[in-house]
């Protein structure tokens, strides 16, 4: 009986020294877990017989070899390929003969078809991705996707500063996008068409400046020499009556309203008609924001005052000073007048010109003009003070002295935070921005009964001139703070007609600040080629490409199992799915209790050296002593033998 208690205890602590030895022997493989040795004792009993207080024992057993799945030590590597796992869960690899087993060894690599393999060749297992993203079922993961295809430019995201600061009376009056001095801000958007190749989008904004476009037409062209009682001519599809009225020619009022709602360009109190020659005015504004069309029903009109076209913007009141002794009162300034002739009274009000624009800022010259006529200029961005109910700027003559209006010049502040927006495909074509054709032209308003058709050309911007927020896009109002209409960009796609871009300006301001590109964004690109695979903590598998771009090919699939303790070790630092563990969960990184997946970087041995070291020490011991008792046992068998 002792020889075999004994030998059970040589046995149990070979056994011991050999999962010790295992363990110091894998203290630098990749993902290894520890093992320990565990006992049991063991006690021979009858059915009926002597209770256990009489039993010494029969020795002891190996009762399992357990492992210990505490986490290593994650060792940072410089191969995106190198995986570890940051808490619970497993690799699950397939062979591709359909033996799949789990491991905790993330170095992987690809195989040439692409395949993600560990070293032995297996397939690292995970879910798919369809083209909207959606997971697939469970399989083989690979990098499927050698090049990134080109993307034509759909979407642009562009905000800016334009200064408030600078003057737009200096810019030149007639536009050109190759002169500098015609425009306020310029900057440039990279796209790219449907094939990749690269193009430019270049914007010019000429802020409108305070002049407002006058036109003429000589209407005898088109009418008989004699003038009839009742004219016709069109502008803008809407037909104007203009009647002679006891030797005055009126324009019928409800026809200009219409005309007015139908084109917001013009201002019907400006037309006149003197018997041969239609006069007009647009908007400070609409300068230039389109083409404007006249015609007689049929043919179209031309226009007569192609080279001269602009008046100020400033409201102009001329005033006829009477000669003689008295007091003349300008916006709250009493000035003393005895001159012998209208033009020296005038003259002597102009003396005090500093004085009147001191105490009237509004107000930018007090002159005299070559008819001996007082003329008191305002300045453009008050607006038209004439309009106001109760005139802030009266001049009263008293005594000998009388003042007395003559005419007034409207004026007209519409401009004020107002530019046109060109743009230009690699700075030469103009492109389409949603800018409405012309009523004559074909087009005009949807919303009114027109075409809607769009063309090449300028669109107006409009800012608070109060705060400098954007608060209207081609003729979109939208309240600050919300959403900023898109601008449809159309033929900036050589390779795709088809294609149109959404041009996004939200937080674009007029701030009295240097002008700046605050963003500019833009989703096209070229094609690409794969430059790399790296991993998301979430365990998406996300290839990298020469254009800049990512793609997401994959997840890796965690496996857990209900109980990890009856894995079996298979080689390799695998495990292969046993009764007692349980089938595999598999569910994607960092979701229920897995953990997450790190990149270029591995999970080393959970070894603790030092402890396996006194393990062995203590084997040893262990079987030492077993030795003795087996010593032990020989020589008191030896006496009885000797007896």
């Amino acid at each position: 009986m002792s020889f075999n208690t004994a030998i059970t205890g040589l046995k149990a602590a070979s056994t011991m020294l050999d999962v010790t030895g295992n363990n110091i022997a894998n203290v630098s493989t990749t993902g290894f877990k520890s093992s320990r040795t565990q006992f049991a004792d063991i006690y021979a009993t009858s059915v009926v017989g002597a209770g256990s207080s009489n039993t010494p024992g029969s020795g002891v057993t190996v009762s399992g070899i357990s492992q210990d799945f505490s986490a290593g030590t994650i060792e940072f590597t410089n191969n995106n390929l190198d995986l570890a796992i940051n808490g619970s869960g497993f690799f699950q690899v397939d062979d591709g003969q359909g033996s799949v087993t789990y491991t905790r060894s993330g170095a992987f690599e690809l195989n040439k078809d692409g395949f993600i393999v560990t070293k032995n060749g297996k397939y690292l297992q995970g879910y798919g991705l369809d083209e909207q993203g959606n997971r697939l079922p469970i399989g083989n993961l690979a990098v499927t996707q050698k090049e990134s295809p080109p993307k034509a430019t759909e979407s642009i995201d562009l905000s800016f500063n334009i200064d408030a600061r600078a003057d737009s009376s200096l810019l030149l009056p007639d536009y050109n996008k190759d002169e500098p001095g015609s425009f306020t801000y310029t900057t440039t958007v990279r796209t790219f068409d449907s094939l990749g190749n690269e193009h430019t989008i270049k914007y010019n904004f000429a802020e409108q400046r305070p002049v407002r476009e006058y036109f003429t037409f000589d209407v005898d062209q088109v009418l008989p020499p004699t003038i009839p009682a009742t004219a016709t001519v069109v502008i803008s599809g809407e037909t104007l009556t203009i009647t002679d009225n006891a030797g005055v020619w009126e324009f019928d009022a409800n026809e200009l309203a219409d005309l007015e709602q139908k084109d917001n360009r013009f201002d019907g109190a400006s037309f006149a008609y003197d018997g041969s020659e239609l006069y007009f005015e647009l908007k400070a504004s609409s300068t230039d924001a389109g083409d404007v069309v006249v015609t007689d029903g049929t043919d179209r009109l031309d226009r007569t005052n192609s080279v001269d076209k602009y008046r100020d913007a400033n409201e102009v009141r001329t005033y006829t000073i009477s000669a003689g002794t008295g007091t003349v009162e300008i916006g709250g300034v009493t000035i003393n007048l005895d001159g012998a002739t209208p033009t020296a009274n005038a003259e002597s009000i102009a003396a005090r010109e500093a004085q009147i624009l001191d105490r009237n800022p509004a107000m930018e010259s007090v002159q005299v003009n070559s008819l001996g006529q007082l003329e008191i200029r305002f300045k453009s961005e008050e607006g038209d003070i004439a309009d106001d109910v109760v005139d802030p700027y009266p001049v009263v003559g008293t005594g000998g002295v009388s003042a007395t209006l003559e005419d007034t010049v409207q004026g007209d502040n519409s401009y004020r935070g107002y530019y046109r927006m060109y743009a230009y495909l690699n700075g030469e074509e103009l492109l389409d921005l949603g800018k409405v054709k012309d009523w004559g032209n074909g087009g005009g308003s949807a919303a009114l009964g027109g075409t809607g058709e769009t063309e090449p050309g300028p669109i107006l911007l409009q800012f608070n001139p109060t705060n400098g927020l954007l608060r209207s896009i081609n003729g979109t109002q939208f309240p600050a703070g919300g959403q900023v209409p898109a601008i449809t960009i159309s033929g900036a796609d050589p390779a795709n007609p088809l294609t149109q871009i959404s041009l996004r300006l939200d937080n674009t301001t007029q701030f009295a600040s240097a002008s700046i590109v605050k963003n500019n964004q833009q989703d096209g690109y070229t094609k690409g080629d794969l430059i790399g695979v790296t991993f998301a903590p979430t365990g998406e598998m996300i290839a990298s490409f020469s254009n800049g771009q990512n793609q997401a090919l994959g997840v890796v699939a965690f496996a857990t199992f209900e109980n990890q303790d009856g894995l079996q070790p298979s080689g390799d630092t695998e495990w292969i799915a046993t009764l007692a563990s349980g089938n595999a969960i598999l569910n994607p990184p960092g979701t229920g209790l897995n953990g997450t997946l790190r990149s270029a970087a591995l999970e080393q041995s959970n070894v603790d050296l030092s402890t396996e070291l006194v393990n062995l020490i203590q084997a040893q011991r262990n079987f030492q002593a077993s030795s003795k008792t087996l010593e032990t046992a020989n020589n008191i068998t030896q006496t009885i033998l000797n007896i």
